[in-house]
């Protein structure tokens, strides 16, 4: 298993943020995260139906190519109103730039008060030794909150600007790095990840 020792993996994405967090949580246990671009490897077509389906065809991609093991994240903003959307088009909703993809919802959203503006964002990680891994490590992790009416804040990246914390005044872009890692979906499943990675998951 995987104890504080040097182990490369490839983060199946070529998102710049994500690989900041996952450093954040992971280079701690000796693992080195290296992005597939640094390979030239670019996505799959995501053809799955799930964030969980998504993120399993990304990771035995990256590690057919590279010969490496493979984390991929497959993560989203779901809105109960727009019955789950943007959902597993999250990175894409609009078919530009995120934030396209924060205007759009905005417009989506323009006519729904703010007690029915409740929301999740979901991540699904899932991590393979080899393309063909019968028994990959998956985990899953949501986040509660809801849509704000306008952006706020700088830090993160995506629709966090717009993702009003539950619990918390503050959107997600608001949050301290180091506290948007520990709560957030994605800081739940690296949690979780981290754990089976030290205790359970065998070479």
């Amino acid at each position: 298993m995987i104890k504080k020792m040097d182990k490369t993996i490839v983060l199946a994405s070529g998102n710049e943020g994500k690989a900041r967090e996952f450093r954040a949580v992971l280079e701690p246990l000796g693992v080195n995260i290296v992005l597939q671009k640094d390979f030239g490897i670019e996505s799959p077509a995501e053809t799955g139906s799930s964030f969980l389906e998504n993120a399993m065809q990304k990771a035995r991609y990256a590690a057919e190519k590279t010969q490496h093991w493979a984390l991929a994240d497959d993560s989203g903003l779901c809105v109960r109103a727009l019955n789950g959307a943007p959902g597993i088009y999250s990175a894409r909703y609009s078919g530009g730039f995120s934030q396209d993809n924060n205007e759009k919802l905005l417009r989506e959203l323009k006519d729904v008060p703010a007690e029915k503006r409740d929301a999740f964002f979901y991540c699904a990680l899932c991590l393979v030794r080899h393309k063909d891994d019968p028994t990959p490590l998956v985990v899953t992790a949501s986040w509660e909150g809801s849509i704000a009416f306008k952006e706020k804040g700088s830090e993160g990246f995506g629709y966090d600007p717009l993702f009003l914390v539950k619990g918390r005044d503050c959107t997600a872009a608001q949050l301290p790095p180091q506290v948007k890692n520990l709560i957030s979906h994605r800081g739940r499943a690296l949690c979780a990840l981290t754990y089976h990675l030290e205790h359970d998951f065998y070479e």
